[in-house]
């Protein structure tokens, strides 16, 4: 549970009282902070003040909701010390809040209503694990790349075609830092997911390898069109417009697999996702050197 209020009463009384039915309790003093730490953290709920001394506290729900910084099945509740007014119930569920609770709540009221709430999301995580597509984004699952992979191997085989995967990474530029120490923020990786949706084929299978890593399986894909689309999904994510309004500029690395015939070159569809995603990793280590490299052992 992440709870975001300036009150340490508050947040020490129910620390004490979430602790015993299972909650780890993580607390912020204002708006700005619930923003930021909302990313790593990815609470299975949010209590936050209704009145951040801060921000608006319409506006961060609506932010969290916007920007990703909770997956959107995540439960958001609205604390106050005050009674609401209908108008500020209606705005706080506008914003994409599922509750607007009163301090003066029965702490079992509260543990029941938690618990339901909790569960529901818990539940759906577990059904969005297994599923083939995220619905928010449209981009394949992990495992619903890993079967994707399958069916595309096993075709290029047949075939003796080619197939190839492309890796990418999404990081914020500086020439202060390194840009691998500089993570993307929400808002980059749902625009690059965009981005890869708008610029791909029609017969790629785009995908999440990680927070913000992508993949592409691209059928009939030689390693030298493995490279050029390489560099073509990366000056898109990195030039297309329009773009969200404050996003910094990006750096886009990429790492890509390829086999010219499949079927002379066997490679089983786990090794394509791994071996792209290993270069990947190789060009992120490179720092400012080479941006895409090929898998090698």
């Amino acid at each position: 549970m992440l709870i975001a209020n300036s009150g340490t009463w508050l947040n020490q009384a129910l620390d004490s009282m979430l602790e015993p039915l299972g909650y780890r309790v993580v607390s912020v003093g204002s708006g700005r902070e619930l923003l930021d730490r909302a990313p790593a953290a990815r609470p299975d709920v949010v209590l936050m003040d209704a009145n951040l001394q801060d921000l608006d506290s319409i506006a961060v729900c609506r932010a969290l909701r916007q920007n990703r910084a909770v997956s959107w099945h995540t439960p958001i509740f609205m604390i106050t010390s005050t009674p609401a007014t209908k108008q500020q119930r209606l705005a706080a569920l506008e914003a994409g809040a599922w509750d607007y609770l009163s301090l003066v709540i029965n702490s079992e009221e509260l543990g029941l209503k938690l618990d339901a709430f909790v569960r529901v999301k818990l539940e759906t995580d577990r059904a969005l694990e297994e599923a083939a597509v995220e619905p928010a984004s449209g981009l394949y699952t992990m495992r619903g790349l890993e079967r994707r992979a399958r069916e595309l191997v096993s075709d290029a085989f047949r075939r003796h075609a080619p197939l190839a995967c492309v890796a990418l990474a999404v990081e914020l530029e500086s020439h202060d830092v390194r840009p691998a120490l500089l993570a993307a923020p929400p808002v980059a990786v749902a625009y690059a997911g965009e981005v890869l949706q708008a610029r791909g084929r029609a017969s790629d299978a785009i995908g999440r390898l990680g927070r913000s890593e992508f993949a592409v399986l691209a059928p009939s894909t030689t390693p030298a069109g493995a490279v050029q689309m390489a560099r073509r999904l990366t000056q898109a994510l990195q030039t297309a417009g329009p773009r969200p309004r404050g996003l910094p500029p990006l750096l886009v690395r990429a790492g890509y697999e390829a086999v010219a015939d499949l079927h002379a070159t066997p490679l089983a569809p786990d090794r394509l996702l791994e071996h792209a995603g290993a270069a990947l990793i190789q060009a992120r280590a490179a720092g400012n050197g080479e941006r895409i490299r090929a898998y090698q052992e």
